[in-house]
C-alpha cells in the first residue's frame, strides 16, 4: 500500500510539472465551464417558464432532465477529451496546441456522444436514489455512485487513445481498475481533499475579510468578494486540469508501465515501474 501512496504523489508531482510546463492546458477546463453555464441556462430558463415541475415530478420532467444530463455530460467528455488529447501529445514530448487538443476530441465524437447517454442514464438513477426518502438507499447511491466514478475515471484516456465505442471503453476503464485502483482512488481522494481544502480556506480568508471590507464600503466588501470568488473558480479550473493530466498519465503507467517523455528528467520514472 505504501508503494501505491508513493507512486500515486509521484504521478500527482509529475502531472503538475507537465501543467506548469503547459498552462494552455487550463484552457480546456475553462471552455468546459463556460459551455457548461450556458447549457445550464438554456434548460433552466423554458423550465422556469413553462413551470414544468410545479406539479411535482412528471415525464415531461424527467425527459428535459435526462436531455440536460446528456447536453451537459457531451459538453463537460468532449472538452474532457480535448484536454486528454493535448495532455497525451505533451507526455509524449510534443507541443499541442488547443486545436490539436480539439481535433482529437472531434475524431472520437460518435464515441464520445454514445458514453454520453450512458452517463446521462447513470447519473439520473444515481440522482433519485441519491434523493429518495430511504436512507439504506441514499447511502446505496452514494456507494454506486463512489464506485462509478473510480470504474470510469480512465473512460477518456481510452476514448482518446483507443478507437473503440462507448461501451468498450466503459469496460475497457473497469479492466484497467483492477491494475490502478490504489492510484486511481489515491490520486483522486488526494487531489480533491487538497484542492478541497485550498477552496475552502479561501472561502473562508475571503469572507473575513469581505465582512471586514464592510465596514468601511460596501461596494469595498463586493470587491473582495468578487476577487475571491475568481480565486476560487481559478482554483477549481486548476484541479480539473490536472485531474485530466493526471488520468492520462495513470492511463500509460497502466497500459504501458514506462515513463512517458515528458517526464525524463523528473526523476519520477520509477512512479511507472510494477511493483
Amino acid at each position: 500500500m505504501f508503494d501505491r501512496f508513493s507512486r500515486s504523489w509521484s504521478l500527482v508531482q509529475a502531472s503538475a510539472a507537465v501543467l506548469r510546463s503547459d498552462k494552455e492546458l487550463m484552457v480546456f477546463p475553462l471552455i468546459s465551464g463556460a459551455l457548461t453555464l450556458v447549457v445550464l441556462a438554456t434548460f433552466l430558463l423554458p423550465i422556469w417558464l413553462l413551470r414544468v415541475f410545479d406539479g411535482g415530478f412528471n415525464v415531461l420532467g424527467a425527459v428535459l432532465v435526462f436531455a440536460f444530463y446528456f447536453c451537459q455530460y457531451s459538453v463537460i467528455l468532449f472538452c474532457n477529451c480535448a484536454l486528454v488529447g493535448a495532455a497525451m501529445i505533451r507526455l509524449d514530448g510534443g507541443d499541442p496546441t488547443l486545436a490539436d487538443g480539439f481535433n482529437a476530441a472531434r475524431a472520437r465524437l460518435p464515441a464520445i456522444l454514445g458514453y454520453a447517454a450512458i452517463a446521462a442514464t447513470v447519473g439520473l438513477v444515481l440522482k433519485r436514489m441519491k434523493d429518495d426518502d430511504s436512507l439504506l438507499v441514499r447511502l446505496l447511491g452514494s456507494g454506486l455512485g463512489a464506485a462509478w466514478t473510480l470504474a470510469t475515471f480512465l473512460v477518456v484516456p481510452v476514448l482518446v487513445s483507443q478507437n473503440v465505442g462507448p461501451i468498450d471503453a466503459l469496460k475497457n476503464s473497469a479492466s484497467l481498475l483492477k491494475r490502478t485502483w490504489g492510484e486511481n482512488a489515491i490520486g483522486n481522494v488526494g487531489i480533491g481533499m487538497f484542492f478541497g481544502l485550498v477552496s475552502f480556506s479561501i472561502i473562508l480568508v475571503g469572507a473575513l475579510l469581505a465582512y471586514l471590507a464592510a465596514q468601511v464600503s460596501v461596494a469595498l466588501a463586493i470587491a473582495v468578494a468578487v476577487v475571491f470568488v475568481v480565486a476560487v473558480l481559478l482554483v477549481g479550473v486548476y484541479q480539473a486540469a490536472l485531474s485530466g493530466i493526471y488520468s492520462a498519465a495513470l492511463y500509460r503507467y497502466a497500459t504501458q508501465g514506462e515513463a512517458p517523455a515528458a517526464f525524463h528528467g523528473l526523476q519520477l520514472q520509477h512512479a511507472f515501474q510494477a511493483k
